[in-house]
């Protein structure tokens, strides 16, 4: 698990870096700072991986805060500013990214702090094709090969999916309903707006919920008719 904390004194900004992240089982939030000041005083109180650093800040600029410390964690700029690139490089940052940015950009500089790490990183940026009982997923410059037999059930998050395997958890670009159309649906099953589901790897299903090993799915009030069929056909 890779720890960070949030320095920005936006509070939106903490709130769309959060919902982010959120997404990425790997990372876990330690501590929202809204100042250099207060970012200063818990990391040198507490130890983190890695922290996102706005630059534009009253009272000290987060590149001048970063200068301060002699430990620093691993850093991910945070700023509308692309002209101080040079110098946040200079500083050995990580990733220097721009306001506004995408949740495919916060990704590759998550995964940037995680290739320095011992921790493997677990997500992966992708997009998807099927062959027969396998995905072929690109991520990173690579092919990764996934078999359908680990795929337990299929999470829509906004214009992305989450693949939850076996091991693993997958992010995709692609919408829940592409996979809806690409599924079999004598294997795979919608059960609510959200939720694609592995018909074989259901434990019990129990009033609105279904259970694959630990994780617990809703059923959707639309799409009851069609699990009543799994188990009165």
């Amino acid at each position: 698990m890779l720890k960070y904390i949030i320095i920005d004194d936006e509070p939106l900004a903490h709130e769309i870096i959060e919902e982010f992240c959120s997404m990425l089982p790997h990372v876990q939030l330690e501590k929202n700072c809204y100042n250099a000041m207060e970012a200063m005083q818990f990391l040198n109180e507490n130890t983190v991986d890695f922290m996102f650093l706005d630059i534009n800040m009253p009272k000290l600029k987060g590149l001048d805060f970063l200068k301060t410390l002699t430990k620093a964690p691993k850093t991910i700029i945070t700023t509308a500013y692309k002209e101080h690139a040079l110098e946040g490089f200079e500083l050995n940052v990580v990733d220097y990214i721009l306001k506004p940015f995408s949740f495919d950009r916060l990704v590759k500089a998550v995964n940037k702090v995680s290739e320095t790490q011992t921790t493997k990183t677990i997500i992966k940026e992708v997009s998807s094709t099927q062959d027969s009982s396998r995905f072929f997923v690109k991520g990173d410059k690579k092919h990764h090969q996934i078999n359908l037999e680990d795929l337990l059930y299929i999470e829509a998050y906004g214009n992305y999916t989450k693949l939850f395997l076996k091991e693993e958890m997958i992010v995709s670009h692609e919408k829940i309903s592409h996979y809806e159309n690409l599924l079999e649906a004598s294997h795979f099953l919608r059960v609510h707006k959200s939720f694609i589901v592995a018909i074989d790897k259901i434990k019990f299903i129990e009033g609105n919920r279904i259970l694959i090993n630990t994780h617990k799915i809703p059923i959707g009030q639309t799409y009851k008719s069609s699990i009543n069929k799994l188990y009165n056909s």
